[in-house]
C-alpha cells in the first residue's frame, strides 16, 4: 500500500494517527532558534568584551553610511576614490571640531554669569520647595541635598578610571576615524572580496542581503539626521528667544540626543527644561516644556512617518522593546546601535530571502 504521492505510507502509531511531522518540524525550528540565540548571545560576549573596538566599528559604519553620498559625489568628479575618501573625512572631522570649539569658546564666556545664575536659581527652587511641600523644613532639604550629592561623588570614576576610560575613548576615536576612511574608499572591494570567499551556491543571495542593509543603514542615517536636524532647530529656537544660557550647547545635545529614538528627545527636553527652570525662573521652563512637547508632536506625527518608517519600515514597539534591550545591554551606546542593528538584521534577512535580484544597491564606497 503506498500513499497519494506513490511512496511508502508515513508509520501508523498506536493509536492509527500518522507520525507527528508537523511537531518534528517544530522542533527543528525551535533548535535551530537556540542555536541562533546562542550565537547570538556568544557574538554580544566577545563584543562586550572588546567594546572600544566594536564601538569603533559600529561608529565608522554608521559614519560612513551617512557621509557616502559625499564620497560618491566626489567620484563621480573623476576625483580619485583616496583623495574623496580623505576630503569626506576631513569635513567630517573639521565639522565636529568646529562645532566643539564654538560650543566650548561659548561656554567659557557664559561660565561666570551662569554660575550666579544657576546659584541664585538653585535658592530659588530651594525656597518653593520649603514653601510649598508640607513638612519640609530647610534643615532637611539641606540633608537631602547633602546625601543626594554625596551619592553621586561616589557614583563617579577614580582619577585612574576616568583616566583609562579617556584614553580608551580616545583610541577608539582614532581607530573609528582611520576605519571610516577604507570604508569610503575601499568598501566595495571589502564586500565583493568577502562574498567572493562564500560558498558559490549561496554567493547571489549573501550579496543581494549585505546590499540591502548597506541602503537601510544609509536610510536609517539619513533620516534620523533630518528628524534630528528639525529638533536642534525647533527647541533652539525657543532656547535662544528665551535666551537661556548655554542655549548652543542645549541644541547640540538636543541633536545628538535624537539618533536615540524615542527617548533621547525626551531625555534632552528634560535638560534644556531642567537649565530654563534654575537659570529664567519657572515660567520660561514652561515654554520651553510647551516647545519640546510640539516638537516630539511634530516628530512622532509627521516626521516619523515620512522619513523613518518608509525607510526601515520597523513598528514602534519594535522599536522600543530595542532602545529598552540595548540599553539594559550596554548602556547609551547600546541605545543608540539597537534601532538599526534590528533594521539591518531584518531587511537584510528579507533581501536574503528574495528570490528575483532587485536594482543594484551600492555597497559603502
Amino acid at each position: 500500500m503506498t500513499d497519494r504521492r506513490g511512496g511508502p505510507p508515513p508509520p501508523v502509531l498506536p493509536g492509527g494517527s500518522r507520525s507527528p511531522s508537523r511537531l518534528v518540524r517544530a522542533a527543528s525550528t525551535v533548535a535551530a532558534l537556540l542555536v541562533l540565540a546562542l550565537g547570538a548571545a556568544v557574538v554580544v560576549r566577545i563584543s562586550t568584551r572588546l567594546a572600544p573596538m566594536t564601538m569603533a566599528i559600529i561608529a565608522a559604519l554608521l559614519l560612513a553610511a551617512l557621509i557616502d553620498p559625499l564620497t560618491g559625489r566626489l567620484t563621480r568628479w573623476r576625483v580619485p576614490a583616496s583623495l574623496a575618501a580623505l576630503i569626506s573625512v576631513l569635513a567630517l572631522v573639521a565639522a565636529l571640531a568646529g562645532m566643539g570649539y564654538l560650543i566650548g569658546r561659548r561656554a567659557t564666556m557664559e561660565l561666570d554669569d551662569l554660575s550666579a545664575q544657576v546659584v541664585a536659581g538653585l535658592e530659588r527652587l530651594r525656597q518653593t520647595a520649603v514653601d510649598t511641600l508640607p513638612g519640609l523644613d530647610a534643615r532637611r532639604l539641606d540633608d537631602i541635598v547633602t546625601s543626594v550629592a554625596a551619592a553621586l561623588r561616589k557614583s563617579l570614576p577614580s582619577p585612574v578610571a576616568g583616566a583609562t576610560t579617556a584614553a580608551e575613548f580616545l583610541a577608539a576615536a582614532l581607530l573609528a576615524v582611520f576605519l571610516l576612511f577604507f570604508f569610503l574608499r575601499d568598501g566595495e572591494a571589502m564586500w565583493c572580496w568577502l562574498v567572493r570567499h562564500l560558498p558559490s551556491r549561496q554567493t547571489g543571495r549573501i550579496d543581494r542581503a549585505g546590499r540591502t542593509a548597506w541602503h537601510t543603514l544609509q536610510s536609517y542615517t539619513h533620516g534620523t539626521a533630518a528628524v534630528a536636524a528639525v529638533d536642534a532647530v525647533g527647541i533652539g529656537a525657543v532656547l535662544f528667544v528665551l535666551r537661556v544660557p548655554l542655549a548652543l550647547s542645549l541644541t547640540v545635545l538636543t541633536f545628538v540626543s535624537a539618533f536615540v529614538p524615542i527617548v533621547g528627545a525626551t531625555v534632552a527636553g528634560a535638560a534644556a527644561a531642567l537649565v530654563t527652570l534654575v537659570t529664567n525662573g519657572a515660567g520660561d521652563a514652561v515654554v520651553v516644556v510647551i516647545a519640546v512637547v510640539v516638537v516630539q508632536q511634530l516628530e512622532g506625527n509627521l516626521l516619523q512617518p515620512l522619513v523613518m518608517r518608509r525607510a526601515i519600515r520597523i513598528h514602534p514597539v519594535i522599536t522600543l522593546l530595542a532602545v529598552t534591550a540595548g540599553t539594559l545591554l550596554a548602556g547609551v551606546a547600546g541605545a543608540l546601535i539597537a534601532v538599526p542593528l534590528c533594521a539591518v538584521v531584518y531587511h537584510a534577512v528579507l533581501g536574503y530571502r528574495e528570490d528575483q535580484v532587485g536594482g543594484t544597491i551600492d555597497g559603502p564606497g
